[in-house]
Order: structure tokens, then sequence, then C-alpha cells
């Protein structure tokens, strides 16, 4: 007789059973984490911040665990972090994504759709694709930190209100702009807690060249940081809305979403003006209706750089959010007297704008958390609730760039013979790395009664990306603004020129509708260009010049924007520390110093030794005031610019003052525009350059009154009106005054540009001048 085994008695249950709940545990997802458990404490907790190491390893973490949340490395940041972007979006959408992004790029070029019956077929089934960027200013933490508590939520919650966002949204999530500073302003907060520091940026610019202008960059694309972006974000998407997280001051409003105030850039659709201000003023009813007080819309920021508005020339609605900050993770208690106005509004005033006051008290990383992912949740709203608007926007939006705006000329034309070849390539590189579509003509043509020759540069305007290109080739007009009739200028937010071809100093020429064209064929659409800088020979040889860039423990951001310039045109120089000048004996190492510009306060006193530790506090000291007076005096150059020239003025007493010194801004004011130099082209400095050259002037800028006949003039501002591009009042204030100048001190000599030579390393057409002033002798220096 046979035995039998009853698998039930002896297990409980029926081996199949047991078999089955083992294979599906082991195949089952894993738990999605929440940030508490993968962190250790609540994202947006009071005094503590989660670094980059730890958030792109719980980003691959929900990676893992969620269908919702695909996450991948489209870059490497300037020193070689992971530059992460998470697409977010219903596992339905996942499984077609690369479809729904192949109708997207048709929205965004209509030239691609073959008729009425198509397009609506893709509004049917397209989804609003949505980009939000965090923390592209280090400093400003929220940013960085509540992406991760949004992200979660995208990628657990089954609310009603998430997987509607899910079902009719792709959100693409690049939760840190700035790698590299969010882990050095983590890991210095961490270090300094509980001390004076606590609450401090660290010593050194927060993103490694340009530090709080990484959001400048939005048309040069010199970093990797926004090239990453353009390339694996932008132009891979084009999304029809962009979201970009910041934070700002804590005297006024606790959250800013636009509309914003004039002026607009003329060449931004108007279909993007009044789609994201309705959108903007959606966000803050949304705030506002959940007790969240404080919202301001229509204040404080314009809309007319392109420097940081890419998306507003590719058919996308850039929102700019930005929330009151605490001292960085510690929290504050804001008091209701200090809160003030700010720029078009009274944070003390209940308006139209600002309806819901906010009437003082704490304030921290909780808040601030809070506020960020409560607006990004009603953008993301909005924009499903919306969907098909937003597709329909966005195509009409790319069908008016495709049929040419009245206002726009038929193309630009760009000679490729030109003298100055690193303006030019850095300009193609701009216009292909921007989507423009630039062609070369296969042979000869003439337009406007000139003749081009073949293989020159031709941009089309009826093209979807056409008005990037017109805002970075046509002069700039900024509106005169005032106050109220006769009084002070309304601060622009940023500057109010940006004119490429005078800024790196190439031609362009704008072909008109209807002119006499000999139409040539043209080339297929470029590729993306590379820069082609070319450094002066001299500063290359074996007994080239030993240069050193001042770099204290509180640089400035033209200083770091300088060695960016210098580092891509592989120059050999060293950076040059607080410590090390105060160590005097100079001349052993360097024949030049270049000091950019800086307050001469902060170069003599540097940080503040109550809260930094001494080993980044003191600045040059008084030892390194001397050292660098012995320095000149022993032979060496000494190179200042800007503001920086007031110290060396007074240092050397040289026979020189600022001539706008005491001048009122209703007589004189230049918000970062373009204005005209005459050089002297026989002196070594401006050797090889036109003797008519364009100099980018703001607010920092100087024009000279000299009274040494001993102190030769290099360049002055042109006379009558010196303006070329942006805004000027007042320029016979300039007019004919020197503008750059050379002094001989002992046995060395100090330059002085009272302009911006490096202004964010755009200004190629003066390059020259800094080269040629480091272009030392060394034989005469002994």
């Amino acid at each position: 007789m046979s035995q039998t085994h009853n698998w039930t008695a002896l297990t409980g249950r029926t081996w199949w059973w047991s078999a089955l709940a083992v294979l599906i545990a082991s195949s089952a997802p894993a738990q999605v984490p929440s940030p508490a458990s993968h962190f250790g404490f609540e994202i947006g907790a009071d005094r503590k911040l989660a670094d980059w190491k730890q958030l792109t390893a719980y980003y691959e973490k929900l990676a893992r665990t969620s269908p919702r949340v695909k996450v991948d490395t489209i870059g490497r940041s300037t020193l070689g972090a992971p530059f992460v972007m998470l697409t977010v979006t219903s596992q339905q959408n996942h499984a077609r994504l690369r479809e729904l992004r192949d109708i997207q790029l048709k929205l965004s070029d209509p030239r691609q759709v073959s008729g009425d019956a198509e397009l609506q077929q893709l509004y049917d089934r397209g989804r609003a694709v949505v980009l939000i960027t965090h923390g592209i200013h280090a400093t400003e933490v929220g940013g960085s930190q509540s992406a991760a508590r949004l992200l979660h939520r995208l990628a657990t919650s089954n609310d009603p209100k998430i997987t509607e966002i899910l079902d009719n949204v792709i959100l693409l999530d690049i939760p840190s702009l700035n790698p590299d500073g969010l882990q050095w302003v983590a890991d210095w907060y961490n270090k300094t807690l509980g001390t004076p520091g606590e609450g401090t940026s660290p010593p050194w610019l927060y993103q490694f060249y340009t530090g709080h202008d990484n959001n400048r960059d939005w048309y040069s694309f010199t970093q990797k940081e926004t090239q990453a972006t353009i390339t694996g974000a932008h132009n891979a998407w084009h999304p029809q809305i962009v979201h970009d997280i910041h934070q700002m001051g804590n005297t006024g409003a606790r959250i800013f979403f636009p509309p914003y105030i004039d002026p607009v850039e003329p060449n931004v659709d108007p279909a993007i003006v009044t789609a994201l201000n309705q959108l903007g003023t959606y966000m803050a009813a949304e705030l506002t209706s959940k007790g969240k007080t404080g919202a301001v819309i229509n204040g404080i920021y314009d809309a007319w750089a392109p420097a940081r508005a890419y998306m507003h020339y590719h058919g996308a609605a850039r929102i700019l959010s930005e929330t009151a900050s605490a001292n960085i993770a510690s929290p504050i208690n804001q008091t209701k007297d200090r809160i003030r106005g700010g720029r078009e509004y009274d944070a003390s005033q209940r308006s139209w704008k600002f309806p819901a006051l906010w009437e003082g008290g704490r304030w921290g990383l909780p808040e601030i958390v809070d506020y960020m992912e409560s607006g990004a949740l009603a953008l993301l709203t909005n924009a499903a609730k919306n969907r098909r608007f937003w597709l329909e926007n966005f195509y009409g939006i790319n069908r008016r760039a495709v049929d040419g705006w009245a206002q726009w000329p038929a193309a630009w034309v760009i000679p490729a013979d030109q003298p100055n070849k690193s303006g030019l390539a850095y300009a193609l590189r701009i216009f292909t790395m921007g989507d423009v579509e630039v062609h070369r003509a296969a042979e000869a043509f003439s337009a406007g009664g000139r003749t081009y020759a073949a293989g020159t540069y031709v941009i089309p305007m009826k093209q979807p990306y056409a008005s990037f290109a017109q805002t970075l080739l046509e002069v700039q007009k900024y509106p005169d603004l005032r106050e109220y009739p006769g009084g002070p200028p309304k601060r622009p937010y940023d500057v109010t020129a940006h004119t490429l071809p005078m800024l790196m100093n190439f031609e362009a020429i704008p072909i008109a509708k209807g002119a006499n064209v000999t139409s040539p064929r043209l080339s297929a659409k470029l590729p993306i260009q590379t820069f082609a800088f070319d450094l002066p020979a001299e500063l290359k040889a074996a007994n080239r010049p030993r240069i050193g860039l001042y770099k204290g423990w509180s640089e400035s951001m033209e200083s770091g924007w300088t060695r960016w310039t210098l580092d891509n045109h592989q120059l050999a120089y060293d950076t040059i520390k607080d410590a090390r000048m105060r160590a005097g004996n100079l001349n052993r190492n360097y024949d030049v110093i270049l000091i950019q510009s800086h307050s001469p306060q902060a170069l003599r006193s540097g940080l503040n030794a109550e809260r930094y530790p001494a080993e980044y506090a003191g600045g040059l000291g008084e030892p390194g005031v001397q050292a660098l007076k012995a320095f000149v005096e022993q032979g060496g150059r000494l190179i200042v610019v800007e503001d920086a020239t007031e110290f060396a003025i007074e240092l050397f007493g040289l026979g020189v003052k600022n001539a706008l010194d005491g001048v009122q801004n209703t007589q004189f004011y230049v918000p970062g525009s373009i204005l005209n130099t005459d050089l002297d082209v026989a002196h070594p400095v401006a050797r090889g350059m036109r003797a008519n050259t364009p100099v980018w002037f703001s607010d920092a800028s100087r024009a000279f009154d000299v009274t040494d006949p001993s102190i030769r003039v290099i360049a002055r501002y042109s006379a009558g009106n010196p303006a070329l591009s942006g805004w000027i009042l007042g320029p016979e204030k300039v007019a004919g005054k020197p503008a750059l100048i050379e002094a001989t001190v002992g046995r060395g000599s100090v330059v002085l540009f009272g302009f911006q030579p490096d202004y964010r390393s755009q200004t190629v057409a003066t390059w020259p001048l800094i080269f040629n002033a480091m272009k030392t002798n060394r034989a005469l220096i002994q």
C-alpha cells in the first residue's frame, strides 16, 4: 500500500499556494521608500539638509520602486557630479513615452503636421509637458529639498488630483540645476551648525565659475549644467510649461508668481505672455485659497532678458516662483515692522496683486518647502485640467513663428570670412545649440544691393525658434520707464542689452522682406557648433608672463566668469588667495596680477571674522595691500576692473577720479547696456582692435577724469551719444571721457578698466584688451 502525504496537514496550506506566495513575494515591487525612511529626517525639517549624494540615491530608489518614475543622467556637473532628470507620469503614459515625445516634437514644428485632421489627433493623443527645475542658486535650499517630497508624492499617491496629473502630464523634473553647489552648501551648513557661522553662505562662489549668475546663462550656454538642461530637457522635449523654483529675500511677500512687471521683451509671443499670466494667477489663487498668505503677482520681476528665459523663445511659458528665504535651513522670526515694500507692490498693504498679507512671525525651511510644493502642485493641476489648451496654445505659438512675424526680416545673413573667428564661432554655437536653423549658402548670392560669398551663414526667419535668433541679433531699445513723470528710472531686474554682434564683434545683416534677393541653395541645418577660442601667441610662448588672478574668499562673480574665460582659452595662470597676497614678495611668482570688479572695502576687509573662521576672513588686510603696492613698484603690472579701480587709485595716489562719483540716477543711468568707445590702437593694450569698439557698461562701471598728463588714455567713450544698445540716461556724462587708462608706477604699471571687458564671458569683442594687457615683456621686469 502506497503512502500518501497530506501536505495541507503538514503545512497548514496547500503546497502550491505556499510556493505561489513565495513566488509573488519575490517578484513584487519593493515598497516606495518615504523621504524620512531614506534620509532619517522629514524633508523640510528645521536645520536638516539632504545633500546631493543622498538625494541622487533616493531618486534611484524611486525609479526602482515606482513604475511612475524614470531617472536619467543627462550630463555631468562642472565638477563631475551626475546631473539627473526624472520623468514622472502614469504607467500607461510611460508605455507610450516615445510616441508622446514624437507628438510633442510635431506640435513644436507645425511644418511636420500634414493638416487639420492630423493636428486634431495630436491634440487628442498628446500630453502637456512640464519641466520643473530646482535649486539653481545653491543657498536657496528649499528647491532641492522640496523636489524630493514632491517626487515622492507623485510616485506614491492615489489621490484623484494626483492621478489626474499623472494621466494628463509628463513631468520632467531636474531636482538640482547646481549639484556641486548643493553639496557645498549642505556640507558648509552642517559644518557650521551651532557656531556663529550658522546660516552663512560658503566662502566661495556656489557655482564653480558663475556663483549666483548661473541663471544668466540661458542663451550663452557656457556652463555644463546649462548645456545638459538645454540638450537633455528643453530641446529633447520642448515643454509647454517651465517652472523655475527660486527663493528671494525675507522682508516682503512669502512667494511670487507671474504675471511679470513690464517690460516684456518684444519677441516673446503674446500667447506665451497671456498663458503665463493666467497660470501664475491661478497658482497664487490656489495657495491663497488654502490659507497660505503673502502671495504676490505682477511685482519685482520682469520678462526682458533672454539670459533668464530660454523657454520664452521656444514656445513655453516660464513660471518663475520666488519663495521667501530663511537663514539657509535655520528658521528666523520676522517682525511685522520689517515687512515693507518691494518693486511694484507694498508688502505691508493689501492690493489686487497682494491681497492676503503675511503678518510676520516664524519662517523656516518647513514653510519654504510647503509653499514650494503647493505651488508646483497647483501648476501641475492647471496643466492637467487644461491639457488641450496648453497643446493648442503651444502649436499656435509655433505656427506664427514658422509663418514669420511682420516685424521680422526675411532672413539674417552672417558673412563667414570675418576677422573675429572666436566671436563668430561663439555666436554660431549659441544659435545651433538653441535649435535655430542655421544654413550655409552653396553659392554666391546678392541681397539688398550686396553680394555674399558661398559659405555665408543664413538664418531664415520662418522657423519655430526665429524669435530666439531675432532677440539676440537685433539692437535692444529698452523703454524709458520712470517711478513718476520726470522722476528716477525704474530699475530693470537685470540688464537691458544682449546684442550678440556687438558683444561678440561680428557682422549680421537683416534682409528685409521683399528685398531683391538672389536665392541661394542652402545646406542642411548646421549641427551644434563648438567654441573656437584663439589665445595670443605671446601668452602661449615659453617666456610667457606669469599671471595671477586674485581669488579671495569673497570672490566676485566677475572674477569667476573670468576664470571660465581663461580656462577655456587654456591660459596658464594661478589663482591667488588672500593668504598668498599677505605673504608678500609677489614679484617672485608673478609678472601680472588681475583684480576683477570688487569693492575696495571687500578687497581690504574680506569676510566678517565674527561669522567666518580666521582662515577665510580678513581679505587682503594691510599686509596684502602693501604687498600689491610693492609688486607694482618693483616692476609688476596690476590690472583692475570697474569698482576695483577705486582701490588702485587710492593705493597709488593716481591723478584720476571717477567722473560719475556723486551723480544721481536722474542725471545718469546705465543698467547694463552697450556703449561705443574710441580706442588708441597704437597703444599696446589696444593693438589689433577696431578703432570703434562696443563695450559693456553697468552700475559698477566707471568713466574717468584724468589730471595727471603722464597717464595714457587707451579708450574713451565716444563723443555725442555713445549708446549702442539697451538704455542710457544722461549720455553726456560719459561722452568723451576716458574709459581705459594706464599709469606708470615705479618700475611697473597699472591698467584701469572703467568698463567690464569680460561681461559674463560674452564680451568677445573686448577679450583682446585683457589679453593684450597681460602681455608684459618679462625681460623688462627684472
